[in-house]
């Protein structure tokens, strides 16, 4: 396969996209950003912005001409937006496709609620890989990265509480997890990028890090110079919570399920599984700075 230099983003001002949009840049490569007609979004400098019907396959294969890959950082609800940019990007002469696919693995999650409440990615990938299987000059790469840890902390602490100083423990909090910031990710989709050859239609499992509830907990403690309480919480009733939840049609129980998911004892998400970081040339981190720039209200 030829060298990628020209990649398009969409979503590249998202909560994923715009770490994916930096760290693209700073690679070197010539990034443009797809957006929807109405956008008021901005970008950094150098960014190429094109406006475009995501809906459309004839407006967005317009937009690729010229593109060497395509990564799209759309938000949950609107996976199943990206068959249209599938298709334009086949369309395009497009060589690697990288869906918003990220988070938790799809491919080998086994609880019922997650594999309903994401099914929409689970039916895209599986698109992607045919229409790769049918045309072997469009490629693809997909990620899981485990929990989003930064982004996961500024938005609801993970279940850790800087003010009352307490922790909510799924099960004994031993059990092995992955976690990535969102920063991290970036790089390793732009590593991916770089080296095209070895991440063809790969499913790549990635990580900041490995670590427990009960080792976060200790981070905290060091960091705030103080004890927590734990607060503790059966994988069970979270699994039973969310399914209440999954019957309303509330896909809060997301949350629910994921939690159970990743920390129950006896919970495999991390067991067995050998991390792409390696191969992208990426190191492991630290979650301790993370934490303290949580704790210092710097996220």
């Amino acid at each position: 396969m030829s060298s990628i230099k020209n990649v398009a983003v969409v979503g590249a001002s998202g909560n994923i996209g715009a770490p994916i949009t930096e760290a693209l840049l700073a690679a070197g490569f010539k990034v443009t950003a797809l957006t929807r007609e109405s956008s008021s979004s901005t970008f950094p400098s150098g960014v190429v912005v094109k406006k475009v019907n995501l809906d459309s396959v004839d407006s967005l294969k317009e937009a690729l001409q010229g593109q060497d890959a395509v990564v799209s950082a759309a938000a949950t609800p609107a996976v199943g937006k990206q068959y249209p940019i599938v298709d334009a990007s086949i369309a395009a002469g497009v060589k690697r496709f990288v869906p918003s696919e990220f988070g938790v693995n799809t491919r080998t999650i086994q609880d019922q609620g997650l594999k309903t409440i994401l099914s929409g990615k689970i039916q895209v990938l599986d698109y992607i890989i045919k229409k790769s299987e049918e045309s072997p000059s469009f490629t693809w790469t997909a990620f899981t990265n485990g929990l989003f840890f930064d982004w996961g902390l500024r938005l609801s602490g993970l279940g850790f509480d800087k003010t009352t100083k307490t922790a909510r423990i799924i099960d004994t909090g031993d059990t092995p997890f992955f976690a990535s910031n969102l920063s991290f990710i970036g790089k390793a989709v732009a590593a991916s990028l770089s080296r095209a050859d070895k991440t063809a239609n790969q499913y790549l499992s990635i990580a900041s890090f490995t670590t427990t509830q009960n080792q976060l907990l200790k981070i905290f403690e060091e960091e705030s110079g103080a004890q927590w309480q734990k607060e503790p919480v059966k994988s069970t009733d979270l699994t039973a919570i969310g399914n209440e939840k999954l019957a309303k049609k509330d896909f809060s129980a997301f949350r629910d399920f994921l939690g159970a998911y990743l920390y129950r004892d006896g919970g495999d998400s991390a067991k067995g599984v050998e991390l792409a970081n390696g191969l992208l040339g990426l190191e492991e981190e630290d979650p301790r700075p993370t934490i303290k720039a949580f704790l210092e209200g710097k996220l």
